[in-house]
């Protein structure tokens, strides 16, 4: 029989995966233009395939909403902690982009 575990026992995502975070400013750089952005960053290291994964979501900018619609998918993330690679996803209703990546994050990992 199964056993279960209470809410306690999974890390802050439900599924068990402790995670490390960043929200603050940051800059995307696509190719040589740098935009300043407000970012909302998320990640845990997933043990199945041994790599850092981390996600998040880039506020309302006119500026990268113009580069992601002209064909800008890959972006260098730099925050004051760390900076990486990741691709942007299509617009949510706020018009905010989904970023993501694997590998070592763009903010400190505890």
């Amino acid at each position: 029989m199964a056993e279960e575990h209470g809410p306690e026992e999974h890390g802050p995502d439900g599924h068990g995966h402790p995670e490390d975070g960043y929200t603050g400013e940051a800059v995307l750089v696509f190719d040589r233009r740098e935009v300043p952005v407000d970012v909302e960053l998320r990640g845990f290291f997933q043990p199945i395939d041994g790599r850092y994964h981390w996600y998040g979501r880039i506020a309302a900018n006119e500026q990268v909403t113009e580069l992601v619609e002209g064909g800008a998918r890959t972006a260098l993330l730099r925050t004051p902690g760390g900076a990486a690679t990741g691709s942007l996803t299509d617009p949510d209703p706020w018009r905010r982009y989904r970023v993501a990546g694997t590998s070592t994050p763009p903010f400190p990992v505890g």
